[in-house]
C-alpha cells in the first residue's frame, strides 16, 4: 500500500505541474457541461422563421395564417408574393420553410372541391425541418377539419355528430421518459458523458505516452517496487479521483439543479458514472498498450471516442444498424453507459435489472489487470520516436 500511495502521489504531482492536465481534466470537461446544457436550456427551439405565400387573400386564409403563427415553434417572418421568392429566401437561409395558400382556396373549400395547400421545409436543418413540418401539417389538418365541420353544420349535423365524422378515432399519445420532448434531456445525458469519456481516453493515453516520451518509465516502476500492475493502477487511481469528481459535478448539476428525470435516484447515477469512468480508463490503457506511441495512441483514442457518439444508439438505433455494427457497438463503453442511463434514470428499473451492462463496464475496467507485462515492456524497452 505504501508503494501504491507513492505512485498515486507521484502522478498527482505530475498532473498538478502540467497545464495540459489542468485544461483536459478540469477546464474543458466543465466548460462542455455548461455549454451543452445552456445552448438547449429551453428544451426546443422556438419562433423559427418561416415565410407565407397567401394568394387567396380572404378572411379565411388570413385566419389560417394567424393560427399558424400562434404555434410555439413558428414565427412568420415575412409574406412573399409568389412561390419563387419564398423558395429563394429558403435557399438563402433567411427562413426555414414557407406555407403556400393558392388563389381560390376558400371558394373551393366552400364548394367541397378539395383545395390544396402546400408547405415546404428545409431539411438541411433536421431539427428545424422536423418541427416545422409537424406544425404546418397539423395546421393543414386542422384547416381541413374546420372546412369539413362547416359543411356538416350547414347540412344540419350536430356538433357531436360532426366531430365523430371528422375524427372517429382520438389519439392519446404519451412520450415515455421525456414527456416534454426536451432536446436537452435527450442529448445532454449522452453527449456530456461521451465527451467526458473522450477526455478520459486521451488523458490516459497521454499520461502513459508521456512516460515513454520523457523516458521516465523505469523511474515509475522503481517507485512501484518494480511491480507493473501497481504502477499502472497507481496512475489510474490518481486520475480516477479527479474524473469521479468531475462526473459527480455533472450528475448533481443535471439531476439536482436542472432536475432532469432521474427515477433511480442520484446515488445510483453516481455509481453508474463511476463505472463509466473506470471503463473509459481501462479502454484508454488498452489503447496505449496496443499502440505504444503517443501520436498513434492519441489518434486511436480520439477516433474511438468520436465514433462512440454515433454507435451508442442515442441518435440512430443500434438495432437498425448493420449486424456487424451491432456487434461492434458492444466494444464501446458509452453504449453500455447509455443503456444503464435509459434503464435506471428514465425507466426507473433497479440497476440489477441491467446487470449485463454493469458486467460489461466492469470488464472494461479490469482490462489493465491483463496488461502488466505489456505495460512493463513499453515502459522499459520502447524508445520514443518523433
Amino acid at each position: 500500500m505504501r508503494t501504491l500511495l507513492h505512485v498515486v502521489l507521484r502522478e498527482l504531482y505530475r498532473i498538478s505541474s502540467k497545464r495540459e492536465y489542468w485544461f483536459s481534466m478540469l477546464v474543458a470537461p466543465l466548460v462542455c457541461v455548461f455549454f451543452f446544457t445552456s445552448i438547449m436550456d429551453e428544451g426546443l427551439p422556438h419562433d423559427m422563421p418561416i415565410g407565407i405565400v397567401d394568394q387567396d387573400c380572404t378572411p379565411t386564409s388570413r385566419n389560417l395564417v394567424r393560427n399558424l403563427n400562434s404555434f410555439e415553434h413558428i414565427k412568420i417572418a415575412e409574406a412573399y408574393p409568389n412561390v419563387t421568392e419564398a423558395r429563394k429566401a429558403t435557399q438563402r437561409g433567411d427562413i426555414y420553410g414557407f406555407y403556400f395558400i393558392p388563389k381560390g382556396t376558400t371558394k373551393k373549400a366552400n364548394r367541397q372541391e378539395s383545395p390544396v395547400v402546400s408547405f415546404y421545409t428545409n431539411y438541411t436543418f433536421i431539427v428545424a425541418g422536423s418541427l416545422l413540418y409537424k406544425d404546418m401539417r397539423t395546421m393543414s389538418e386542422l384547416a381541413s377539419g374546420a372546412a369539413g365541420r362547416k359543411v356538416l353544420y350547414a347540412r344540419g349535423a350536430s356538433e357531436k355528430g360532426a366531430l365523430g365524422f371528422l375524427q372517429p378515432i382520438v389519439i392519446d399519445s404519451h412520450a415515455i421518459g421525456n414527456p416534454t420532448l426536451n432536446y436537452s434531456i435527450y442529448l445532454s445525458n449522452t453527449l456530456i458523458p461521451g465527451v467526458l469519456m473522450l477526455f478520459i481516453f486521451m488523458v490516459t493515453v497521454y499520461s502513459m505516452g508521456a512516460e515513454i516520451k520523457e523516458s521516465t518509465g523505469e523511474a515509475l516502476l522503481r517507485a512501484a517496487g518494480d511491480n507493473p500492475l501497481r504502477a499502472l493502477y497507481g496512475k489510474l487511481i490518481a486520475h480516477a479521483l479527479i474524473w469521479i469528481g468531475i462526473g459527480a459535478i455533472y450528475v448533481f448539476y443535471l439531476y439536482g439543479v436542472l432536475l432532469y428525470p432521474c427515477y433511480c435516484g442520484i446515488p445510483t447515477m453516481l455509481g453508474v458514472m463511476a463505472l463509466g469512468v473506470f471503463a473509459a480508463q481501462g479502454m484508454g490503457t488498452l489503447m496505449i498498450c496496443a499502440l505504444p506511441s503517443p501520436r498513434l495512441g492519441l489518434s486511436f483514442a480520439s477516433l474511438w471516442g468520436v465514433i462512440s457518439f454515433s454507435i451508442s444508439g442515442m441518435s440512430f438505433p443500434v438495432m437498425a444498424m448493420h449486424p456487424i455494427l451491432q456487434s461492434l457497438a458492444w466494444l464501446f463503453p458509452l453504449r453500455h453507459y447509455f443503456l444503464l442511463y435509459v434503464n435506471c434514470a428514465l425507466d426507473g428499473f433497479p440497476i440489477i435489472n441491467a446487470w449485463p451492462y454493469v458486467i460489461a463496464l466492469l470488464a472494461f475496467a479490469l482490462l489493465p489487470a491483463l496488461l502488466p507485462t505489456r505495460f512493463r515492456n513499453i515502459m522499459t524497452k520502447i524508445a520514443y520516436k518523433q
